[in-house]
């Protein structure tokens, strides 16, 4: 019971919030859902959060970023980039990934009684005054305390009203036997129930947003995760593009130069991924690059008018360091850093304040296509591919006419030409006879051409410095007169 006037004070951000829908991040893994009213409904479905504590409220909230590594990007988006919305696909299940509780007693005072042990599942709680079983609701309310271990609080006139000790037997949750198997899920063709990344399928049809980031922080270090987040990245529900944000295994990855083989040996290769090397540090807290990074491209674009056309490489994370997952501290240098971004994988250094260091996609440097290798460059095909999917889709089967082909070509180059020439160097469409045969146009089929120029990053500036002799021995020669 509370009585009078209470301040809550909420993590400082180091940036303003924003809203953004270029890049929104759709992130796998699990989350304290047996801390939330509901568990059962917050088990392999996307949810859309508005803010971090929106989240925090669906899903649970704790700072154990290891067993809870959804918790990773509420953390990120609450308290270095306030930047949203999430889409968030937990798969911990309370009623499957579970174990016994090893606590029997805890003592009562004052009506109330802590669980020392984390994770109890509430209603799998059983609390015994003696030969007298509790019943939630009637003789006791449960909640979560910040740290994740439950409080009991008996009602004065229930069976536990007296106690001074009260036996607990139940289960808590365990983090520990999910597996990458649950976190790319499956599609279950007798139930037609999805888990996991195929989650990812439903989020446009179902929440009416288009995934612009694929992360899954805790777990995309795993191959066969990561692989298979670049794949769903590379094709959403048959007409989307994203990136996948991946990490790379740090266990394996212990010192900068064995980047290569291991991102090679990981096979993350692809256009559409992003790998990243080592993890983050904020104080105690260890996080994944990619729960960070995500948050920084995101809260890039939001800054940019919502457009992907800036790079998010040397921006600050506002990290305290960077490590491995054992928490080994690592420090790059510039050097040391681009010899990591020649391999293809994001980095981050210290130049006045820790910065997300990288321009490279995976398929560098096996690939050479501008398109393909600078994450900017790919990022703003996937965008303009996506918006032009949703601006036109409107306009599917409308008789094809010079009507219609001449609203898609004004349209489109209209709304190109506002982006020009600050977003990128220009763009155009154009609807061709060639492209266009009879055969096609009896069978519905109409083709445009369109040609885009997003800017590749300043990668390098050189000046050429030269000792001016002729100006010397002027400054000489006046100075002596």
């Amino acid at each position: 019971m509370k009585h009078g006037v209470y301040i809550e004070e909420q993590g400082t951000a180091l940036t303003a919030p924003i809203t953004g829908n270029a890049s929104i991040q759709v992130v796998i893994g699990t989350a304290p859902v047996h801390m939330v009213a509901d568990p059962a409904a917050a088990v392999n479905v996307p949810i859309l959060a508005n803010s971090a504590a929106e989240a925090m409220a669906a899903l649970g909230y704790v700072d154990d970023f290891e067993n809870y590594t959804l918790c990773q990007t509420m953390y990120v988006t609450n308290n270095l980039f306030q930047v949203s919305p999430v889409v968030y696909i937990n798969v911990l299940d309370p009623s499957k990934h579970n174990k016994e509780m090893t606590t029997e007693s805890v003592t009562v005072e004052k009506l109330q009684a802590k669980i020392p042990e984390k994770g109890v599942i509430p209603s799998m709680l059983v609390l015994e005054n003696g030969d007298q079983t509790l019943t939630a609701g009637t003789d006791y309310t449960t909640e979560f305390d910040t740290d994740g271990t439950l409080l009991i609080n008996l009602i004065s006139g229930g069976k536990g009203q007296n106690a001074q000790t009260l036996s607990v037997s139940g289960k808590v949750v365990d983090p520990s036997v999910v597996t990458k198997t649950d976190i790319i899920g499956s599609y279950n063709v007798a139930s037609g129930k999805e888990t996991g990344m195929e989650l990812i399928r439903q989020v446009y049809p179902k929440l009416g947003v288009v995934p612009g980031l694929l992360l899954a922080p805790g777990w995309s270090q795993e191959p066969e995760v990561g692989i298979a987040l670049a794949a769903k990245a590379a094709n959403i529900n048959g007409v989307f593009k994203a990136m996948a944000v991946l990490d790379l295994d740090t266990a394996t990855a212990t010192k900068y130069t064995d980047c290569k083989e291991v991102k090679e040996g990981s096979g993350f290769t692809s256009e559409f991924c992003y790998p990243t090397w080592p993890c983050y540090k904020v104080g105690d807290y260890i996080l994944a690059g990619s729960a960070v990074n995500a948050a920084r491209i995101a809260y890039t674009d939001a800054e940019n008018d919502d457009v992907p056309s800036v790079s998010p490489s040397n921006k600050l994370l506002g990290v305290t360091g960077t490590c491995l997952a054992d928490g080994t501290e690592v420090n790059l240098d510039q050097d040391q850093a681009n010899v990591v971004n020649s391999y293809g994988v994001a980095t981050a250094i210290n130049m006045n304040g820790w910065k997300l260091w990288g321009n490279y996609t995976g398929a560098y440097p096996s690939s050479a296509d501008p398109k393909d290798i600078w994450l900017p460059v790919r990022r703003m095909f996937n965008w303009h591919g996506n918006t032009f999917i949703q601006a036109y889709f409107d306009k599917v089967d409308d008789p094809m006419n010079q009507v219609l082909i001449e609203s898609v070509v004004d349209s489109e180059n209209i709304r190109c030409a506002a982006y020009a020439p600050d977003k990128w160097a220009g763009a155009s469409i154009q609807y061709l006879k060639s492209d266009n045969p009879d055969t096609d146009i009896l069978a519905g089929k109409m083709t445009f051409r369109q040609s885009i120029a997003p800017y590749t990053p300043a990668q390098e500036i050189n000046n050429i410095l030269s000792y001016d002799t002729a100006l010397l021995s002027s400054t000489l020669i006046g100075g002596g007169e």
